[in-house]
């Protein structure tokens, strides 16, 4: 199944989000859930109204792919995931996953690969579970 990478990143007063690989395809909102749904009626429009020149990966199955910027990721969740719990998660001091929230510094690669693996290794532990 092909993947449609949906960019989500915050700004002041909104989220925005565009299709990194398809050109043309962009939404908005007040939150993450908002953005997501533009997104998705954007591609329904997309497909509507542009019959003719309709790229491949619209007209087969799709799954949608949705990346965030660290900053609009650590916000979105900061009500699952405090920074004392990403500390222990990832080992990043909770001052600086504040300043990567606040948007006050922009992590390393090195940094977000981190955070992103150890969230990773946390939802595949979190799938072995049963209770």
């Amino acid at each position: 199944m092909k993947q449609i990478k949906i960019i989500i990143e915050k700004s002041s007063n909104h989220y925005s989000a565009f299709a990194e690989n398809i050109e043309g395809i962009y939404g908005s909102g007040a939150s993450v859930v908002e953005a997501k749904n533009s997104i998705v009626e954007a591609i329904k429009l997309y497909k509507k109204y542009n019959k003719t020149r309709i790229p491949k990966i619209l007209q087969q199955e799709y799954e949608l792919i949705y990346k965030f910027d660290t900053q609009s990721f650590l916000n979105y969740y900061k009500g699952i995931f405090t920074n004392a719990s990403l500390e222990r998660i990832t080992g990043i001091k909770q001052k600086q996953i504040q300043h990567y929230a606040s948007g006050l510094k922009k992590p390393r690669l090195a940094q977000k690969q981190k955070i992103q693996n150890s969230l990773k290794e946390l939802a595949t532990e979190l799938l072995t579970f049963e209770l």
